[in-house]
């Protein structure tokens, strides 16, 4: 393989597959929660914008596709639609027929480099994935938009990546550590080792009480989506660690039971499943944990989704409901490596004993 070639995983590779369907079909379809096209909801597509090492460049989706220089407005080359949708095809059959961790596509590239792309990700220092404009038929306007892309061609994406800046720190209360205890508990080493160090912590009375998120920024963008939202998340996560369960909808039902903000309930509302479904929405279409959020949304258009049958589908800001419904229904949070995000064991700080937690999302599918 040349140094030279373009290679990516198949989350990365769907990414172009995104582009290449999109100016093929021209049309951006809505689904519902059930990840089905909505057939009376869609955006047809006037152009793509990618922003390329050797400047940016604009694909107007017509009878023909054109290619145009951004900063010129020169067009640069002209190519039929069949052209794309013959690409779209071989590179979905690329991306399944490969059982490469990461793998690259001679043919496809040769196309990319063609049509002036020579990357996979326009640019990887954003939330969104691809940038489109589109004509709203409610509205009778051109928005250009950003989409984050989740592919589920490959391994189930992430919604947040853990690293140490989602580690939660809980206090140990009430337990009588001694150093022997600590290193005994510390050194539990089976598969699931973290959930067997805190059933022994609370087996000798040790209760673990939240403190505070380890990475501030990340503590304070929570705060400003709920003020109570870092004590919600540290509560699913002792449950998730417990091994009661690891869907997002399932830990939110254990936690409506339990109740540890001491919300009013009696009227049905629903208080855990509204907050975390904002975070999730927030997380999706913008927010990391070591950037100051402030509210702004990056993808402003909402995410695409890229099915296992190729279907390219998408949850608009607009229809904010079934996007939020898909998120609660097909996320679950994943144990982490404690070893390199730095939890799980048993720490000193005063004479005070602590406990951290990770935080990773991930797509079910």
């Amino acid at each position: 393989m040349s140094e030279d070639q373009i290679t990516g995983n198949k989350g990365e590779w769907s990414e172009i597959y995104v582009f290449f369907k999109l100016l093929a079909n021209g049309v951006l379809h809505a689904a519902d929660s059930e990840l089905k096209k909505i057939d009376e909801i869609y955006y047809p597509i006037i152009k793509i914008i990618r922003e390329e090492i050797r400047g940016n460049w604009e694909y107007y989706r017509n009878s023909v596709i054109r290619v145009v220089n951004g900063e010129t407005n020169e067009t640069v080359v002209k190519l039929p639609v069949e052209e794309f949708e013959n690409n779209a095809v071989r590179l979905l059959e690329e991306i399944r027929g490969s059982s490469a961790r990461a793998f690259a596509i001679p043919l496809i590239e040769t196309f990319m480099n063609s049509i002036e792309v020579y990357a996979i990700k326009a640019n990887p220092q954003e939330k969104r994935d691809i940038t489109i404009m589109v004509h709203d038929l409610g509205t009778g306007v051109d928005p250009t938009l950003g989409f984050s892309i989740k592919s589920q061609l490959g391994s189930p994406s992430t919604l947040l990546n853990a690293s140490r800046s989602t580690n939660f720190i809980y206090k140990i209360e009430g337990a009588g550590l001694s150093d022997e205890l600590i290193e005994e508990i510390n050194n539990i080493n089976t598969k699931s080792k973290i959930r067997d160090r805190l059933h022994k912590i609370e087996e000798i009375g040790g209760d673990l009480k939240f403190i505070k998120a380890e990475n501030e920024t990340f503590e304070l963008n929570l705060k400003l989506i709920d003020s109570r939202m870092a004590e919600i998340i540290s509560e699913i996560l002792l449950d998730f660690f417990r091994g009661k369960g690891s869907k997002i909808y399932d830990l939110i039902e254990l936690i409506k039971e339990r109740n540890p903000c001491s919300f009013i309930l009696d009227h049905s509302h629903p208080f855990y499943e509204y907050k975390i479904k904002n975070l999730l929405s927030d997380i999706a279409l913008g927010m990391i944990p070591t950037a100051v959020w402030d509210g702004l949304i990056d993808a402003t258009g909402g995410i695409i989704i890229v099915r296992e049958d190729g279907e390219v589908l998408c949850y608009h800001i607009y229809n904010k409901n079934e996007f939020q419904d898909f998120l609660l229904k097909n996320l679950k949070l994943e144990t982490s490596s404690s070893s390199r995000h730095d939890y799980g064991k048993i720490y000193e700080e005063n004479s005070e004993y602590y406990f951290k937690l990770n935080l990773q999302i991930r797509f079910i599918k």
